[in-house]
C-alpha cells in the first residue's frame, strides 16, 4: 500500500497525507512563496507577511488567533524560507478539523489591522537585533549575498529595518495576490485518520478560495567568480565559511552531494572534519558541513570558528580535505559505513511526526513527487564512491571564502 495519499482540490490546492496511528496530528499549508520573490523594494516583505497572519482574521481578532489551539493544548506556528512559507499545527486528533479550519482562517482571510502591524514591525526590529548579535548566523547571510549576487537568492529574509516601516497591508496584500497563489500550495497532513477523511475536511475549509495561477518565473542565479573575503567584526573568535553554489532538487549530484557534506561535517562526532580539526589538532570547537538545495540551484557550506591564531591552520586542514575527496574516493569500508550512518540518520529524523510531514509536504510542493523510505534507501544503497568525488570536484573544486573577525 502506497505510504501517502494525495489529492487535488478544484481550486488547484494540492494535499499530501500519511495515516499513522496515535493520538497526535500534525498539518501545515505550505506556499511555494519566500523571500526570492520578493520584488526590489519589498525585501523582508515576505517574513514580514508570515508575522501578519497572526494579528487577526475576519472573524478573529489577533488574541483569538493565538489562544485557538493554545487553549486545546496544541500549537500554531509559521516560518518562512527563501522559497516557501509555511502555517503549521500540532493538536490531538479530536482537534484537527480545527488546526485545519484555524490555518485557513489566517492563511485566507486574515485583515491586516495597521494596529498590530506598527507593534510587530517591533517585534521584527528586535528579532533583527537578536540576529546581528550571532556572527555564526550572521555570516552565512553575508555569504549567500556574496554567492548569489545580482540574484533574490542573496539578501537576507528578515530584511532591513528601515524597510519595515514601508510595510502595510495593502503591501501585503499585493505580495499575497501575486505569490501566494492556489496553484503554489500544498496541505500535508499526518494522523490517524482516512486520506477521505482529511480531504474532506481541508476541501470544507478551503475549497472556496478562488483559484489562481502564478504569473512570473523565478531566475536562476549567475555562477559569480571565486572570493575570498575578510571582512572586521570585532569578534572575540574568528568565524569562518567555505562553499559554493550547488545543485538544486532535481539535479543528479544532489544526493551524492547531500552525502558527502553528512561524512564530512555532519551531526555525528565521527564526521571528518570534527575529527580533523577538534579531535586531533584541538583547533576548534564548532565545525559544521551543510547543504541546502533550492527548486534550481543551492548553496554547499562548511562554517567554523576558532581562536584567531588558528583559523588560517583550520582553512588549511579543510582546504587539503576537500582536496583529498575530489581526487580520492572513500574506501570501500568507509563508504560503506557512511551510507549506513546517512540512512538511519535519515530513519530516526523521521520518528518524529511533524518533521516527516513538514519534509513530504516540501517534496510535494517543489517536486510535485515524493519518496518513500524505502526508495530513498535504495538511492542511497546504489551510490558508488567514485559519485562522491564527482560531486566534490563539480562542488568544491573553486571554493569561496569568507572571514569574520
Amino acid at each position: 500500500m502506497n505510504e501517502f495519499t494525495t489529492y487535488t482540490l478544484p481550486n488547484g490546492i494540492r494535499g499530501i497525507h500519511r495515516q499513522v496511528r496515535g493520538n497526535v496530528a500534525h498539518c501545515a499549508l505550505m506556499v511555494n512563496a519566500g523571500s526570492r520573490d520578493e520584488l526590489k523594494g519589498e525585501f523582508g516583505l515576505a517574513h514580514f507577511t508570515e508575522h501578519a497572519f497572526f494579528k487577526g482574521t475576519a472573524r478573529r481578532r489577533a488574541w483569538q488567533v493565538n489562544c485557538r489551539l493554545e487553549n486545546l493544548g496544541g500549537e500554531l506556528n509559521a516560518f518562512t524560507t527563501k522559497e516557501d512559507t509555511t502555517i503549521h499545527a500540532t493538536v490531538l486528533r479530536g482537534d484537527f478539523a480545527r488546526a485545519v479550519e484555524l490555518i485557513a482562517d489566517v492563511a485566507f482571510h486574515s485583515t491586516f489591522p495597521e494596529r498590530e502591524l506598527a507593534r510587530e514591525r517591533e517585534v521584527i526590529a528586535d528579532e533583527i537585533n537578536t540576529y546581528k548579535d550571532s556572527p555564526a548566523d550572521r555570516i552565512y547571510d553575508t555569504f549567500e549575498d556574496l554567492l548569489f549576487a545580482g540574484s533574490e537568492l542573496g539578501h537576507n529574509i528578515l530584511g532591513r529595518k528601515s524597510s519595515l516601516a514601508r510595510f502595510d497591508g495593502e503591501a501585503i496584500r499585493r505580495f499575497i495576490g501575486r505569490t501566494h497563489t492556489t496553484d503554489r500550495m500544498v496541505f500535508s497532513s499526518i494522523g490517524n485518520f482516512s486520506a477521505r477523511s482529511v480531504e474532506a475536511t481541508v476541501a470544507r475549509y478551503m475549497a472556496d478560495v478562488p483559484a489562481s495561477v502564478c504569473g512570473f518565473s523565478r531566475r536562476r542565479p549567475e555562477a559569480v567568480a571565486p572570493f575570498v573575503q575578510s571582512l572586521s567584526r570585532h569578534t572575540h573568535q574568528t568565524h569562518c565559511l567555505i562553499g559554493a553554489q550547488a545543485p538544486g532538487f532535481d539535479d543528479r549530484y544532489r544526493l551524492p552531494l547531500a552525502l558527502l557534506v553528512n561524512v564530512l561535517g555532519g551531526p555525528s562526532a565521527n564526521s571528518l572534519l570534527n575529527v580533523l580539526l577538534r579531535e586531533k589538532n584541538g583547533l576548534s570547537y564548532n565545525i559544521e558541513a551543510s547543504y541546502t538545495p533550492y527548486s534550481d540551484c543551492g548553496i554547499a557550506a562548511i562554517y567554523f570558528s576558532s581562536d584567531h591564531d588558528n583559523a588560517d591552520r583550520c582553512v588549511e586542514l579543510i582546504e587539503g580535505e576537500l582536496s583529498r575527496l575530489r581526487r580520492e574516493p572513500l574506501s570501500a569500508r568507509r563508504f560503506s559505513m557512511a551510507r549506513k550512518q546517512f540512512i538511519a540518520q535519515l530513519a530516526i529524523s523521521m520518528e518524529s511526526n511533524e518533521g516527516y510531514m513538514l519534509g513530504t509536504g516540501k517534496s510535494f510542493l517543489v517536486r510535485r513527487g515524493i519518496d518513500t523510505m524505502e526508495e530513498v534507501c535504495r538511492k542511497i544503497e546504489a551510490l558508488r564512491a567514485e559519485d562522491l568525488t564527482e560531486a566534490a570536484e563539480a562542488v568544491f573544486a573553486r571554493p569561496s571564502r569568507l572571514i569574520y573577525k
